[in-house]
């Protein structure tokens, strides 16, 4: 069934969880959002893989959510909420969305079951009983180098054909799969790069937006790629692009979140850098580029 809606589409911020002392950094995570709120995003993603949020457990995940609904609401903006779902209990599923129902969130970014790898049926049947499980909207999440499986397009169409299922996070790492969902889909269905360093070429080939995890860092500049590339100007999208387009290459020269979490740290927006294991801090090496990078943008 196609939407009369537009896609979801724009730059979406997946918000990194700051934490302190082990615990969550509420204060830390209040100017946050009070921060992102005011910049050009369209929408933030709470507790996924950014947010670290495997290491959530239920209570902290509501907090998150309850806090950034309510600085949100303080500002002028109406900036959807999505939350980060993954695991490989469809069941499990079906009930987190059941818990979270009354919770303050606009839908869910939910991920391929991971390590089991299901064949495509399964694919199938997993995401049309979350979809039947809320009324919220769903962005599927494909990454099959992280989860072991492949949402093949096939299966993303007929899924897509259900209405609340109005998007997907495509990070397959297959251009050939990237193009042809782009030029296949259903009108109203979105599809988002989740792969910041092809931000530019995603957005050239027809993607709605992004979910980039680089955008917590020249948040306008990223932006700006897209509202150029909108409004026809392909020469200075394209030069905004190389402007940062080393960015995301710095930010994954170590495992995500940590290179995010010191430059924001040494910024001034979260008081610790803090991880959970398995993740852990940058090495010496990477904090001397990360900061010699900062001092020369300020």
């Amino acid at each position: 069934m196609e939407s009369e809606q537009p896609p979801i589409g724009g730059l979406w911020l997946p918000l990194v969880t700051p934490f302190r002392d082990g615990a969550l950094d509420e204060v830390s995570l209040r100017r946050l959002v009070a921060h992102f709120a005011e910049e050009p995003i369209d929408g933030l993603i709470l507790g996924a893989t950014t947010g670290e949020g495997l290491t959530l457990d239920e209570e902290e995940l509501e907090i998150l959510v309850a806090i950034t609904a309510e600085e949100v609401a303080k500002t002028s903006r109406r900036l959807p909420l999505y939350l980060g779902l993954s695991g490989s209990d469809t069941r499990k599923g079906v009930k987190a969305l059941a818990r979270t129902q009354s919770w303050a969130l606009d839908g869910y970014l939910i991920a391929s079951p991971y390590y089991t790898r299901p064949s495509q049926l399964g694919l199938l049947r997993h995401f049309s009983a979350l979809a039947e499980g809320t009324d919220r909207p769903i962005v599927l999440y494909n990454i099959p180098y992280r989860t072991g499986v492949n949402i093949d397009n096939e299966t993303i169409l007929q899924l897509a054909r259900r209405e609340n299922i109005v998007g997907i996070k495509d990070c397959c790492a297959d251009a050939a799969q990237s193009f042809d969902l782009l030029r296949r889909r259903p009108s109203g269905f979105g599809v988002l790069t989740g792969e910041d360093a092809l931000f530019y070429g995603a957005l050239t080939q027809g993607a709605d937006g992004g979910i980039c995890a680089s955008a917590h860092i020249q948040t306008g500049a990223f932006a700006t790629v897209r509202q150029q590339l909108l409004a026809g100007d392909q020469r200075t999208a394209l030069d905004a692009w190389h402007a940062i387009a080393d960015l995301p290459r710095l930010l994954f020269s170590e495992p995500s979140p940590a290179p995010i979490k010191h430059w924001l740290w040494r910024t001034g927006l979260i008081d610790r850098p803090e991880v959970r294991l398995p993740m852990t801090p940058v090495s010496v090496e990477l904090a001397a580029r990360l900061d010699r990078e900062i001092g020369r943008l300020r």
